[in-house]
């Protein structure tokens, strides 16, 4: 799609720099310096609750009604294996990568490689010192990708956190080389447009393609405003990543996507996309576009250009994630109600808003559109002290079945059924009771994914967790096995 405007974007090289910030960058187990607040995603600090959701809470304990105060429950399906709680990195945890028998954890304070070869005893291989919200991170061969959405002095992993306003400002994406698991170096930065609060790849053999997510969210960031109405795309050789650049910034909503508020009361204006799932294979992603969602070809992935767009401008005020089904054929979109920071599952906001959209993809080519089933919401009560809207998760490859898990926040972790369309429906589930019952302190799931046979979860708070699923409609999921997995890149199981 042809750019209307190109930001402008500045790129620094690292140069001789890149060995004394892979020394930085391979710090094992010291305490990391803080990070600076995500301004999407989990506002983090606590928040004072009435003296009525406080009572309600305790006696939504005392009747049974939800767990207790930190307590583990889980369905009769799931078994809970094991959990590593955070070490050197105490940030916000955040997304999640696989690769082989590693997992790769984001932290807002850098990121944690796991060996997960033994699922039931996972350990920790490295921590990885590199402040910067939100940590986004995602893996190809011998690369490791990081996202930093947050104003930093510089593009170093020693950068401190500083006002947006100021020209020597620093936000963007972060190349590392994980040939060496327990040793990764940090080999190039990228500085794009409003930063990079998601991204996500498009792996070919001797490139990767990145499409990097960014919005300007408030005022509180001046130098990224309306209209920021597209996407980076970063290309970086494999043989030289340090080569890494911006090649073009297209932009998916010339008509400046959905005006929110007032036009549309409780809608996201459209910024630019918060994340983009994906699906190589068909050459087809789908875009979560804060006030739109997006069905968009990537036949030449240098050069996206939407096919279909729709918005819910009743039920939906954030659109956040896209997961495809095996085939191709369905999507699910997810309502980031409260930005993450809210208590959202509960009757008063009821079962339509901060929920999943099911929508069914029809036609062929570049007429295919996105059709509207259903939507999903947790079945299972939370109270006014947590956090809980959906967020995200991936696929699980049931032979003939649309499952998929997916974290809640402090709503846990949910396994649900979206073969039939029009009617989803929870089979398992796995949570941990309020952190608090006097206020609401931020915590939960931040992603819940499916890799080789495993439910691997990142609990912002609690840490790394481990699941076993054991239900027929799933069995056959056990028998795919992947080298390597970023759920916004969508493989093709089959």
């Amino acid at each position: 799609m042809t750019s209307l405007h190109r930001p402008r974007v500045r790129r620094r090289s690292l140069g001789a720099a890149a060995a004394a910030l892979g020394l930085v960058a391979a710090l094992f187990m010291a305490r990391p310096a803080a990070a600076t607040p995500d301004p999407g995603d989990h506002p983090a600090a606590a928040k004072e609750v009435g003296p009525h959701e406080a009572a309600d809470t305790r006696a939504a304990i005392e009747n049974g009604e939800i767990p207790g105060k930190d307590e583990v429950v889980h369905s009769d399906n799931v078994r809970h294996l094991a959990n590593i709680p955070k070490q050197a990195l105490q940030g916000t945890n955040s997304d999640l990568a696989f690769q082989g028998k590693y997992a790769f954890a984001g932290n807002y304070d850098g990121f944690v490689v796991y060996d997960i070869s033994r699922p039931e005893a996972p350990r920790t291989v490295s921590q990885v010192l590199c402040p910067g919200s939100q940590n986004d991170v995602s893996v190809s061969g011998d690369l490791l990708f990081l996202s930093t959405d947050s104003s930093r002095t510089d593009d170093s992993c020693s950068s401190t956190p500083q006002p947006a306003t100021e020209k020597s400002s620093w936000e963007g994406m972060k190349v590392f080389d994980i040939s060496d698991k327990a040793h990764p170096k940090y080999v190039a930065a990228v500085e794009t447009s409003c930063g990079s609060h998601t991204h996500t790849l498009v792996p070919e053999r001797r490139n990767v393609y990145i499409y990097v997510s960014s919005y300007a969210p408030s005022a509180t960031f001046p130098d990224c405003q309306p209209p920021h109405d597209g996407i980076s795309v970063i290309k970086v050789p494999r043989s030289a990543p340090e080569k890494a650049a911006v090649i073009d910034f297209p932009v998916l909503f010339p008509d400046g996507g959905n005006p929110g508020g007032p036009t549309n009361p409780g809608v996201s204006q459209t910024t630019g996309c918060h994340d983009i799932t994906t699906f190589p294979k068909l050459k087809l992603a789908a875009g979560a576009c804060m006030g739109d969602g997006v069905l968009i070809d990537i036949a030449d992935p240098a050069a996206p250009k939407v096919i279909d767009r729709v918005q819910d401008n009743v039920n939906f005020s954030f659109w956040h994630s896209a997961t495809f089904n095996e085939r191709g054929t369905k999507v699910v979109f997810t309502d980031e109600l409260g930005g993450g920071g809210a208590a959202t599952c509960n009757d008063r906001v009821g079962p339509d808003r901060g929920a999943d959209g099911v929508y069914d993809i029809t036609g062929n080519g570049t007429h295919r559109k996105l059709v509207f089933r259903s939507y999903y919401k947790i079945p299972r009560p939370q109270a006014d002290t947590e956090n809980c809207v959906a967020h995200n998760g991936s696929l699980i490859p049931a032979k003939g079945r649309d499952i998929m898990v997916q974290a809640w926040y402090q709503g846990g972790v949910s396994i649900w059924d979206f073969t039939d369309s029009a009617h989803p429906k929870e089979i398992g589930y796995f949570e941990r009771g309020p952190i608090s019952t006097d206020s609401l302190v931020g915590g939960g799931a931040w992603s819940a994914y499916y890799y080789n046979g495993h439910i691997y979860s990142n609990d912002i708070a609690k840490g790394f967790d481990v699941l076993a699923l054991d239900d027929r409609l799933t069995d056959s999921a056990k028998t795919v096995r992947m080298r390597e997995l970023n759920v916004q890149t969508q493989p093709d199981y089959r």
